[in-house]
């Protein structure tokens, strides 16, 4: 992992997070306690910042970053899937991100929606809570189900528990 400051600016990791190796944190980014940053992620907080809340997962080959005056903010329990571009937007709140989406400057993720696996979320979408939405441009496929949210949280889970034992094991082997 590399962490570096830009423009005076210094990444603030709560100590619990897991950062993987071969992942780069710069700038004004905030990461809450729980959360884990998987390997060859990107997180640029050199031009806007990017506040991370507690027990997100931020899955392997992902990138987050801004625009002028436009943060990226990340509420707690979100899950992003592999190979994510998120750019000046917000995620509310037990949102789940499917793999290969982009979510684009101004959109607002509701909580507890679902972004389907490649969509693409365009600049300003307001994503209604607790729906699913698919396709580029995404739209919405439909609510999200008891059994869709006891998935979120099984998943939220077990990221935070292999956060938990990654970091263990790349600690000891640093140690060696």
């Amino acid at each position: 992992m590399l962490i570096l400051p830009f423009d005076e600016k210094y990444p603030q990791i709560d100590p619990s997070v897991f950062l993987a190796r071969g992942t780069l944190v710069s700038g004004d980014v905030v990461i809450g306690e729980d959360t884990s940053i998987w390997y060859n992620t990107v997180i640029r907080g050199d031009i806007a910042p990017t506040v991370i809340g507690k027990r997100v997962s931020v899955q392997d080959n992902s990138t987050l970053h801004q625009s002028p005056g436009n943060p990226l903010i990340i509420e707690d329990d979100v899950t992003i899937g592999h190979n994510v571009i998120l750019h000046s937007c917000i995620i509310r709140q037990g949102a789940l991100i499917g793999m290969g989406s982009i979510v684009m400057d101004g959109a607002e993720i509701g909580e507890e929606a679902m972004v389907g696996a490649g969509a693409l979320v365009p600049p300003g979408m307001k994503v209604p809570p607790r729906t699913l939405v698919i396709g580029s441009p995404a739209k919405v496929k439909r609510e999200l189900t008891e059994d869709d949210f006891r998935e979120f949280r099984r998943i939220r889970k077990s990221y935070v528990d292999k956060g938990k034992i990654y970091k263990q094991l790349e600690e000891e082997a640093a140690r060696k």
